[in-house]
């Protein structure tokens, strides 16, 4: 074993390696900045590139495009108010007040410190409980899956902002449009009502570049010329600086939020299907949970940022630990990094670390690595990125729309798609104008799927619901999913209350 992880050293700390890593990491933080093309997209583009490369140096280069574009979704979200993304959703709710308020170097410096600090912590927590993480989430079955989504949805009681009853309806509205089109199982059209663009469904990229990206582009281009260069003015006079001794404070003198947020980034990374935008999502709950003043998040507290970005960036660990055991891909990127192993005739499954080990441990360290090397290049190239808030927006949002127009036109290559964004785009300028909130309709364009598959899945399996509740884990998800609505209903009732009291000074 010692010679396995020599071998995969000597092999990762090569220049030639280090060089196409840090082109790697910079390639994955530019390309999930731009709203619309995901992690995925150019996980894929660096796939064919890397058939030419040795097995470790092609996964090597494909880790570091990997975990920089679990990070690159940061620079939109806090300087456009954009995910650039699904995994950066949660961060755009305290990174975006953050820089609107005058620190943008500052929230750009928490979230690189912060999905550092959790790609660290889910290599350490990949290298010891690899063995019964795998066991756990190979041990989930439809149930478990199910129960898991009920768990999540129930975020939505907790993202509602002021009104409780616009955030459950936005929630349900998200589910609702993830019905249309066909269905997961059968692939029968539905709730199409007759137009042919919508038979193909409307594409969850689609809903996010809609619902954030063209809705905020619109909203921007309500202030009129003068308002645009008096904010822009602002934005120029904020601090610059990224903080980085205030921000390692913040994020050590307090560890238990970027430890909590990475564990269940590396649990929803083990299990398979769930991804970062859950893990980013559940990372932000728990954290607005535990915190002593929770009225803070969403105006720019800075444990919001560090628990979304720890808990995204902690994700890509947690892939791997199935991947690795078992030779099930835990996401999409997964699902490549896999096809690229076999390309080169490595078997995937439990022998891939008795047969190459090499292999195993240099993905380690490459995941190491990468994270170093994601920290270096954000921080050099945050002034290039913090220099987006000085160019006028009648420049910045024909660039952006065109961007987020290419994204969802490459994802399916249908013009349909982009009249769908329009649309979508529209309605999510009306539900912010409507102070309905947009996260758990986006939430629940995610979510919806998967909820259903697992459902239909379970009861194809045995028509006995009691299974539900008589399966110890879905039992367990499904109690946590009640007490998460109850909390929230009663802190939602409590600051009503509170709010209605009248000032006894006034």
């Amino acid at each position: 074993m010692i010679d396995a992880f020599l071998v995969a050293l000597n092999g990762v700390i090569e220049p030639y390696t280090l060089l196409l890593m840090a082109i790697g990491a910079l390639a994955g933080i530019v390309s999930a900045a731009i709203p619309g093309f995901t992690i995925t997209m150019a996980i894929v583009l660096t796939l064919p590139l890397t058939f030419a490369m040795p097995p470790l140096q092609g996964i090597a280069v494909m880790l570091s495009v990997y975990v920089g574009g679990l990070s690159g979704g940061l620079f939109s979200a806090a300087l456009l108010g954009i995910p650039g993304t699904p995994s950066s959703v949660a961060t755009t709710f305290d990174a975006f007040p953050m820089a609107r308020s005058g620190l943008p170097g500052k929230a750009l410096a928490l979230g690189l410190w912060s999905s550092f600090f959790g790609s660290l912590i889910s290599i350490v927590v990949l290298i010891l409980a690899a063995p019964p993480l795998a066991l756990l989430a190979v041990k989930l079955g439809p149930w478990e899956y199910f129960a898991l989504i009920v768990f999540a949805l129930t975020i939505i009681a907790s993202l509602v902002g002021d009104s409780l009853l616009r955030g459950l309806i936005a929630g349900l509205v998200g589910i609702g449009l993830a019905t249309v089109g066909p269905d997961p199982l059968m692939g029968r059209e539905r709730f199409t009502f007759g137009y042919e663009m919508l038979s193909a469904g409307i594409p969850f990229l689609v809903v996010l570049i809609g619902m954030y990206a063209v809705s905020q582009l619109l909203s921007e281009l309500e202030t009129s010329p003068k308002q645009q260069a008096q904010g822009s003015t602002s934005l120029i006079s904020g601090d610059m600086r990224p903080h980085n001794l205030e921000t390692l404070k913040a994020i050590v003198l307090r560890p238990v939020n970027v430890i909590r947020s990475s564990l269940i980034g590396v649990f929803i990374g083990a299990v398979p299907g769930a991804g970062s935008s859950i893990s980013n999502l559940l990372a932000y709950d728990q954290a607005k949970r535990s915190s002593s003043h929770p009225e803070n998040f969403g105006k720019g507290e800075p444990q919001g940022v560090i628990a979304s970005e720890s808990g995204n960036s902690s994700t890509a660990g947690g892939g791997l630990i199935p991947l690795i055991a078992l030779g099930i891909p835990g996401s999409a990127v997964d699902a490549v990094l896999m096809a690229a192993i076999m390309v080169h005739g490595i078997s995937i499954g439990p022998r891939l670390i008795l047969d190459n080990p090499e292999l195993v441990y240099g993905m380690f360290l490459s995941m190491a690595v990468a994270s170093v090397l994601m920290l270096c290049i954000g921080l050099l190239l945050m002034r290039a990125f913090l220099n987006l808030l000085n160019v006028p927006k009648y420049f910045i949002v024909p660039v952006v729309l065109s961007c987020c127009v290419i994204g969802a036109f490459t994802l399916n290559n249908r013009i349909t798609d982009l009249y769908l964004l329009a649309g979508v785009g529209v309605v999510g300028y009306l539900f912010k104008k409507l102070d309905y909130p947009l996260a758990p309709l986006v939430l629940g364009v995610v979510l919806g799927p998967i909820a259903e598959t697992n459902l239909r899945r379970a009861f194809q399996t045995s028509t006995d619901w009691t299974l539900f509740f008589t399966r110890p884990i879905s039992a367990a998800l499904l109690a946590l999913a009640v007490a998460s609505i109850v909390y929230s209903i009663v802190s939602y009732v409590r600051r009503s209350q509170q709010a209605g009291v009248p000032d006894s000074n006034s």
